[in-house]
């Protein structure tokens, strides 16, 4: 199963943000890497250079490599609506992250492996896919053997008080069970990408 699995601190200089969470070395240094990172003679970037850095952003934010960002960008764009919120609406729609904004898993990498490795169930059945696309309604819950899981259990303790930090989501920790109610409106969603960038680049 396709993933990036290079330096996480290092990246994360590169675009500017702590995409894959707090990171200590992200904070010491929040600068780009290499020897001409904290430099202030770096010149200003030309509109393609921003654009490409708010897809790849996205892509690392979401934990997605080119191919699949790519099909669901042509996806969203094929739907009625705004494409960049549309976009974001699907990313946020999938399982491993649904698993994350959950407090199911500590970070999204996590909930991408509780799924692959089974330990989740949508509306009652076995889902093993990462990139599932669920919809209003659907029900996800850890799965009733891997409910007595330590990473699982020290999550869910850890992010009770936001369990109703995202308002398309509903969530009960006593069942381990969570309910994604609808798509969420762009100003809900709290990731820093300028989708509307992405849009541009793609549609060169």
């Amino acid at each position: 199963m396709a993933r990036y699995t290079g330096p996480k601190s290092k990246k994360a200089r590169a675009l500017g943000e702590p995409i894959f969470g707090f990171d200590k070395a992200f904070e010491k240094k929040k600068y780009p890497p290499g020897q001409h990172g904290n430099s202030r003679r770096r010149g200003q970037k030309s509109d393609y250079s921003n654009q490409l850095k708010e897809k790849q952003k996205a892509k690392y934010t979401y934990g997605l490599l080119e191919r699949q960002f790519r099909n669901l960008f042509e996806k969203a764009n094929r739907k009625k609506g705004v494409t960049g919120e549309v976009l974001l609406q699907f990313l946020e729609a999938r399982l491993d992250n649904t698993v994350y904004r959950l407090g199911m898993a500590p970070t999204r990498r996590a909930a991408r492996q509780l799924v692959s490795h089974k330990h989740i169930v949508v509306n009652g059945i076995l889902n093993n896919i990462p990139s599932t696309q669920l919809r209003p309604g659907d029900v996800v819950t850890v799965r009733g053997k891997s409910q007595g899981m330590l990473v699982v259990n020290d999550s869910i303790a850890a992010n009770k008080s936001d369990a109703k930090k995202f308002g398309w989501l509903e969530f009960t920790p006593s069942k381990m069970e969570g309910k994604f109610l609808e798509y969420p409106e762009r100003v809900n969603i709290p990731e820093n990408i300028n989708e509307q960038l992405i849009v541009e680049l793609y549609s060169k």
